[in-house]
């Protein structure tokens, strides 16, 4: 039983990182993936964000390095695949706040960086690369990246580079790195998408790490949930949250076109925002989170698509002014929140029309997420009471639907 970091077998130069960082205990998730790396496995692992995952491939890679140090100067021999630039320079920094007593050396490639800044990296020794494939491919055809070197190729949210149809570029790469040791592939599922839609031999015989985060780890999470009898009443209950009772929050909302609706609702309230969409120019995204991130603002709207992969401090209430189309939605959405060890908030507005949701949600979440009410803002609505086919009912149609087919005959 694993039950701290000390218990996997790493470096004391990495244990010591990991403690200035304020990691006490690993996660579900790199208490199963580190031992597995390290005795040469292919990883195969389904972790929400917000567990830990970024520790769980970097750490064994890191070790990995030092225990079979390079004996001469050379190109990278871990090459980490991730679909953003936002998320690349996330993980080469957590990267290298676990390094920082090692002499390794950790770069990005991605969009929008001068070719020249590149070829002066590419022309030092570099141990990790942390790439978006586009880019990556494109060094690649110019042979200004040597793949041949690779001993490590790590997928980051591999079904997000799928749905961003990154596949084939990825699989490309795959084959360019055919001479590599070890593949460790993570995706918010392994369900469908997650892996089907690379080819089958990306991976040999791979540990299988479905790490649902434990209870422990989602009990830092205060879930509940607001009734709203119209769009006045749910706007007036997220004012009173995000006004007096929460930090900073994120605010959840299914498509653009709500996004702007709320954000122009907000202006008009004087309460400043910045938001993120899909389809939204780098630069102008890059500056919405950089204002979230120091501080200018204390709400940040965003929509699904645009808000995978970012990791935000001090995040205090994930709120879902809109419920998810999904429960593993949800998951991902409240994975903001309580983020390092911290405690955290996850608040949903559920109109009637949601409640069949919450309650999937909560069977999903296995937890019961509890009604809270602000005092002058009560519904006036009943719940809906969502009625469940008893196993009696089930039977009684099936029963009448074999006897009109036997009258029919």
């Amino acid at each position: 039983m694993i039950k701290n970091f000390a218990d996997l077998d790493l470096d004391p130069n990495l244990l010591s990182a990991i403690e200035d960082m304020g990691f006490e205990r690993p996660t579900e998730v790199q208490a199963q993936a580190i031992p597995q790396a390290l005795e040469g496995r292919d990883i195969l692992a389904s972790a929400p964000t917000g567990t830990g995952k970024t520790a769980a491939f970097v750490l064994p890679a890191l070790q990995f390095l030092q225990d079979f140090p390079r004996r001469k100067p050379g190109p990278a021999r871990v090459l980490i695949l991730t679909p953003t630039r936002e998320l690349a320079m996330q993980v080469a920094d957590q990267a290298r706040a676990l390094a920082k007593n090692t002499k390794l050396n950790i770069f990005t490639i991605t969009g929008g960086v001068q070719y020249q800044e590149h070829a002066d990296i590419l022309a030092t020794t570099q141990d990790i690369v942390v790439a978006t494939p586009g880019r990556l491919m494109e060094y690649i055809r110019a042979e200004r990246f040597d793949c041949r070197a690779i001993e490590w190729l790590i997928l980051d949210e591999a079904d997000r580079m799928l749905d961003m149809g990154f596949g084939p570029t990825v699989d490309r790469l795959s084959t360019e790195c055919r001479w590599r040791k070890q593949t460790l592939l993570f995706s918010a599922t392994l369900e469908g998408k997650g892996v089907e839609g690379f080819t089958a031999d990306l991976l040999k015989n791979p540990a299988n790490i479905d790490s649902e985060p434990s209870r422990r780890e989602r009990k830092k999470i205060t879930q509940w949930y607001h009734r709203a009898d119209s769009m006045e009443h749910k706007l007036a209950l997220l004012k009173v949250i995000i006004t007096e009772q929460a930090e900073r929050s994120i605010i959840f909302l299914k498509t653009r076109e709500r996004l702007a609706d709320l954000r122009t609702e907000l202006e008009r309230a004087q309460i400043p925002c910045s938001w993120i969409q899909g389809e939204m120019p780098q630069d102008r995204r890059n500056n919405a989170i950089a204002r979230f991130r120091d501080g200018t603002v204390n709400v940040l709207l965003a929509t699904d698509v645009a808000a995978r992969g970012i990791d935000l401090p001090d995040v205090s209430h994930v709120i879902n002014f809109d419920m998810p189309r999904s429960a593993d939605v949800y998951l991902h959405r409240i994975g903001r929140t309580a983020r390092a060890g911290k405690k955290g908030n996850a608040v949903s507005l559920v109109e009637a029309h949601d409640q069949a949701m919450l309650d999937r949600v909560a069977r999903y979440v296995k937890e019961d997420i509890k009604e809270r009410f602000v005092k002058e803002l009560r519904p006036k609505h009943k719940k809906p009471v969502i009625k469940k086919k008893k196993k009696d009912d089930k039977k009684k149609s099936a029963a009448k639907s074999k006897k009109k087919a036997t009258k029919k005959k």
